[in-house]
């Protein structure tokens, strides 16, 4: 009897053990997140404005965490194969995407299918920043504005060509809205990410091209490439003397917001750790003027009000997507 005793006490000590062991690990993916390295997606190739901006936010957000935080690339889609693999990844807070406007809400209007629901699938941790986005030329065209470049495409119908980030970017839907508001016809060059079409542009491949600053950057202040017009609402501050598309266009201009969102069913308490190093992200100086170095600038927004502006984004972009003409199938 004692020995059976003995048996069924050692019984209940290792049970008890064993969900003892349990613990730590549930608390490592909760109670102690992040308890191991955290991957970022970023559904854009290297060297764009995304890549840029997300490089710049997790470097400090690891600092503040504590944790490594991993960006990885993965292009594809106008961002739509990035996107839908952040979509099904595991919601635990191990990964996140960091994705723009274009990717999120004006590829559902584009694409017959994305691969995700912008909304059902994702709980968004915050905004984050806010690009410029110009429309350049190489050093040697003959264009040296908005008026010009116009005035050439209409003389040469079909004739000179843009460059762009690929099918469905922002690159593409913003060259496809200027073409149909100058009323204008040009060719469509898409490439695999926009480094590659920035080089293009500044080594006179192709003459023009619709680029993020930060993408652009380093061939503007090289003299290879010139800016025609920025296709923001408002002009540049690091461009103050660079006029915008819409000052041409009147109506013109799009301002691309970049911001973080976690797997739908995210646990709350995750999510609200990763918002809450985020605004402390955000309010550093160092973040700001790394972000302003590369044409960039601090956005905030909380979830809730990330969340209010995706579901806003969506039936607006529908209409501008339509009145444009663009679709992929």
């Amino acid at each position: 009897m004692k020995k059976r005793t003995l048996l069924k006490h050692f019984a209940v000590l290792a049970g008890a053990l064993t969900a003892l062991a349990a613990v730590p690990a549930h608390a490592q993916d909760q109670g102690q997140y992040p308890g191991r390295p955290v991957t970022v997606i970023v559904p854009q190739a290297a060297g764009g404005a995304n890549d840029a901006i997300a490089r710049i936010v997790t470097q400090k957000l690891g600092e503040l965490m504590g944790q490594t935080f991993l960006v990885d690339n993965r292009p594809g889609a106008g961002g739509n194969v990035g996107t839908a693999q952040a979509a099904k990844a595991k919601p635990d807070g191990y990964t996140l995407v960091l994705t723009t406007n274009s990717a999120h809400v004006i590829n559902p209007s584009i694409y017959k299918s994305t691969g995700f629901d912008p909304v059902k699938d994702f709980e968004p941790v915050g905004l984050v920043a806010s690009a410029g986005y110009v429309l350049v030329a190489n050093s040697a065209f003959p264009a040296n504005s908005v008026a010009d470049l116009i005035a050439q495409a209409k003389a040469k119908p079909g004739q000179i060509s843009y460059a762009s980030a690929g099918n469905g970017t922002l690159n593409h839907l913003i060259g496809e809205m200027f073409k149909r508001a100058a009323g204008v016809d040009m060719l469509h060059i898409p490439y695999k990410g926009s480094a590659g079409a920035a080089t293009d542009v500044a080594g006179g491949q192709v003459p023009v091209s619709v680029q993020s600053l930060p993408s652009s950057l380093a061939f503007l202040q090289s003299g290879k490439i010139k800016v025609l017009g920025v296709a923001n609402e408002k002009r540049l501050a690091s461009l103050p003397h660079a006029p915008t598309i819409g000052e041409t266009l009147p109506g013109f201009g799009s301002t691309p917001w970049y911001g973080l969102l976690a797997p739908a069913g995210t646990p709350r308490d995750i999510v609200a750790k990763l918002q809450a190093a985020l605004e402390k992200t955000l309010a550093s100086k160092e973040v700001a003027d790394k972000l302003a170095a590369q044409g960039c600038e601090v956005l905030t927004g909380n979830p809730v009000q990330f969340a209010a502006l995706i579901k806003d984004d969506l039936p607006r972009w529908n209409k501008i997507v339509k009145d444009s003409g663009a679709q992929i199938d």
